[in-house]
């Protein structure tokens, strides 16, 4: 279906609208981190439009360039948030170590779904599986609108 620099090009934009997520939800979360607003766990709510966003920006990439094949669509949109989803993890692990390691996660953890102690593999591990879920939900609501769309190609 794709040739080599077609398949190039579909994983680049893959990496480069996962590192978009990254780095909105890395934003995101030191700007929440900074208004002392990291304990309200109601605006973690947010990132998800940050992910949909960088899943929709790939899908549409994809149709855009002739590309309108549901599976490798939902394919490539959850691989986009899996790279931001993975990334994002590796980011907050060193967050967490810069902030104080294990006393600012218990800080985290208590607004979370923990109860009890919680260390950094348990609580990235469970962000991972989150991570993942909405990653594939989110491909798969973007995809039910852009399968209905016809798009004009230029290409």
């Amino acid at each position: 279906m794709y040739n080599k620099n077609q398949q190039i090009m579909k994983n680049s934009i893959e990496i480069k609208n996962g590192f978009l997520i990254f780095l909105g939800i890395g934003i995101f979360f030191l700007l929440m981190d900074l208004f002392g607003l990291a304990d309200k766990n109601y605006l973690r709510i947010l990132n998800a439009f940050i992910v949909l966003y960088g899943i929709n920006k790939t899908i549409q990439f994809n149709f855009n360039h002739g590309n309108s094949d549901y599976l490798d669509n939902l394919i490539s949109g959850f691989k986009t948030g899996i790279i931001g989803v993975v990334l994002g993890i590796i980011g907050l692990i060193l967050f967490v170590y810069i902030k104080g390691g294990e006393s600012y996660l218990t800080k985290l953890s208590d607004t979370f779904f923990f109860v009890g102690k919680t260390n950094i593999i348990k609580y990235c591990s469970v962000l991972f599986f989150e991570g993942i879920a909405s990653s594939l939900i989110g491909s798969f609501a973007l995809m039910q609108y852009w399968k209905d769309v016809i798009v004009n190609s230029k290409y």
